[in-house]
């Protein structure tokens, strides 16, 4: 019965940080369809609401797959001696949490830069923002892969 478990919740990390992925890529192509006019560095665009939307619903999703597998993998390690004594597998989960925190940040960072160039109240010129929402989306990749082998880990070693 844990086993069964333990794949239902390894299916709803990935499937959360696979929509997320998506969810971003997709609004970076809502985004690059709205009119733009470019100067050097500086553009001006309008804002497109989809890829405002997409990247909120993007940037959420990250959060709690990140959440869902914080909660449930249960890292029990709370100083470096307990680290330096642990088993190679408890270990390999804490390194794996720490790729996930690194992770988020990146990936939620560049979901939020992207979907607040896309906020209805910037119609103003400025710096480009080119990439973010769809950089942000392949991290949202990665987060799966890290999130899943924290997850792994993090249950076989208890």
């Amino acid at each position: 019965m844990g086993r069964v478990i333990g794949v239902g919740v390894c299916l709803l990390i990935v499937a959360m940080d696979i929509a997320a992925g998506i969810m971003g890529i997709k609004a970076e192509a809502a985004q690059n369809q709205e009119k733009h006019l470019r100067l050097w560095l500086f553009e001006c665009k309008e804002p497109s609401h989809k890829a405002f939307m997409l990247g909120l619903v993007a940037a959420a999703l990250l959060g709690l797959a990140h959440i869902l597998a914080n909660l449930l993998g249960g890292c029990n390690i709370c100083t470096q001696d307990d680290l330096q004594k642990a088993s190679p597998n408890r270990q390999l989960s804490v390194a794996c949490l720490i790729f996930t925190w690194i992770i988020l940040a990146g990936g939620l960072g560049m979901l939020v830069i992207g979907t607040l160039s896309n906020n209805k109240s910037r119609t103003s010129c400025g710096f480009t923002h080119h990439h973010f929402l769809s950089i942000g989306g392949i991290l949202c990749f990665v987060h799966a892969l890290f999130s899943v082998a924290y997850y792994v880990c993090a249950t076989a070693s208890q």
